[in-house]
């Protein structure tokens, strides 16, 4: 099977919350083009796919795919599972690699750690490295396509259709986890570098120009700890956003 492994980036412009984040720019690149840029850095991945609607609104979306090389797929907008299901399938996909357009900044070399182990434990159905003591935004999850389309026909609840992995998740005696823990130099789970508010955007423009002056474009997550004391009043500009996060339930007790 060609294409075994897919990155999938799931995005569209329609948040109600902050319409069009993913047009933002910094310099002369997009926040989608800084996560694809990324994103190519991952070892192992075959194949990027942006996984979009097929909204009028998310062209530009796919124009931007065009433009950096990366394939696009095109499906539902509020029945994501869905769409991350057909993206796979037309792909020949047997592993997906999944990072929302949220996560322009995530750490690439700690996605390919995630994806390097899940590949080696054949057993595993899912793996995350973003649930326990990483900032929000700088991870991703790793899991099987046969186990997701399982999960999709298994799903119980309304917001198992937007939050692609939901019922994985919750379903901790069907599909076997894994949940990596963040070491010492990556820990800091009180740091918001995500792209839900308008406030994030500002946040992660000043970090990116920050360790470009470094010289550092392709900068981890472990450097951005490692300058936390530096970053502090950019962080605080963000601090006060209330996030939806804490409102998922991840069991159905």
């Amino acid at each position: 099977m060609k294409n075994k492994v897919i990155g999938i980036v799931v995005a569209r412009n329609t948040s109600s919350r902050f319409p069009r984040k993913h047009l933002e720019k910094i310099g002369n690149k997009t926040f989608l083009e800084i996560l694809f840029d990324r994103f190519k850095k991952v070892e192992n991945v075959d194949k990027i796919i942006l996984s979009t609607t097929t909204n009028n609104s998310d062209d530009i979306l796919v124009n931007l795919a065009k433009k950096n090389k990366i394939d696009f797929f095109r499906g539902s907008e509020n029945n994501v599972i869905r769409r991350v299901l057909e993206t796979g399938k037309k792909f020949n996909a047997k592993f997906i690699l999944l990072v929302t357009g949220d996560c322009p900044i995530f750490d690439y070399n700690l996605a390919s750690q995630l994806l390097k182990t899940f590949l080696i434990n054949k057993n595993l159905d899912y793996a995350n490295n973003g649930q326990f003591g990483l900032p929000n935004g700088i991870g991703c999850q790793v899991f099987k396509l046969n186990s997701l389309a399982k999960s999709y026909k298994n799903i119980r609840w309304k917001d198992e259709y937007e939050h692609v992995t939901l019922n994985l998740r919750r379903n901790k005696k069907k599909f076997n986890h894994l949940y990596i823990n963040a070491d010492k130099l990556n820990y800091d789970p009180k740091l918001m570098v995500t792209l839900d508010d308008k406030s994030d955007s500002i946040v992660l423009k000043k970090i990116i120009d920050f360790f470009k002056k470094k010289n550092n474009k392709f900068f981890l997550n472990k450097d951005l700890i490692e300058n936390k004391n530096k970053l502090k009043k950019i962080f605080k500009i963000n601090s006060k956003v209330k996030r939806n996060d804490h409102k998922i339930k991840l069991s159905y007790k």
